[in-house]
């Protein structure tokens, strides 16, 4: 069978890919608020309901304005690399006050942030739930891990089994249809206009990449500025 006139299959389409409502908007994964102007062309979209579509709005844009706090060591607007987080922290006093208050100097000076676990864990699930539904199918059930940290934190052997291609040596293929299929026959890991490192897709360099591998577990990885280090899986 020649893969070039295989479709996308969309037995799973006509649902929110988030909670299975019926479909009212189209979500972009990932969101635009981590990625930069310009933005990647063909970035990808998925159903939902306007409720998912905006729920989260407000979690990812905390999301995202921590991190580029956490990597500049400041909430002051001037001081940050990113226009668009500059804006927002700029604009939402109330937001930037917040994130500054997490900022810790310990005894020996040495400034920490601790992140809302509940908010972070909430936006990398609904990541991970679109990325399942773009290149495979949708999982409403809950995930089995859910799990961050910067990478700069993980130890060697944690580094490398994270970066690592994971699909190689699996003989379980992607379904028949999916993107995933069509991704690793068709294009040989090539799939529109993103890049692909093994099992990574950089959707935008130094901003955003994500893996998603299925043998007898689900796992989506994800990447935020090339720092934050997210896991999310499922039995």
């Amino acid at each position: 069978m020649d893969p070039r006139h295989l479709f996308i299959d969309d037995r799973h389409f006509g649902k929110c890919v988030y909670c299975s409502a019926n479909p009212s908007s189209r979500d972009h994964v990932p969101p635009k608020v981590f990625l930069d102007e310009p933005y990647p062309p063909d970035l990808a979209v998925v159903d939902a309901c306007n409720k998912c579509n905006t729920g989260y709005s407000l979690d990812e844009q905390y999301l995202a304005c921590f991190l580029e706090t956490v990597l500049c060591g400041t909430s002051e607007p001037s001081r940050l690399h990113r226009p668009k987080i500059r804006r927002i922290l700029t604009d939402d006093v109330r937001l930037r006050l917040r994130i500054a208050s997490s900022g810790k100097t310990d005894s020996s000076g040495e400034l920490s942030w601790l992140p809302e676990v509940d908010r972070v864990k909430r936006v990398i699930t609904k990541l991970a739930r679109g990325h399942t539904a773009y290149e495979l199918y949708p999982h409403y059930e809950e995930p089995s891990y859910i799990g961050f940290t910067p990478l700069p934190n993980l130890p060697n052997e944690e580094l490398t089994a994270f970066e690592g291609n994971l699909s190689e040596g699996l003989n379980i293929l992607p379904e028949l249809g999916s993107r995933a299929f069509k991704r690793l026959f068709l294009f040989g890991n090539k799939l529109a206009s993103f890049d692909h490192n093994g099992d990574w897709i950089v959707v935008q360099p130094g901003r955003y990449r994500y893996a998603v591998t299925q043998s007898d577990i689900l796992i989506v990885r994800i990447v935020l500025g090339e720092y934050l280090a997210c896991t999310v899986s499922w039995k």
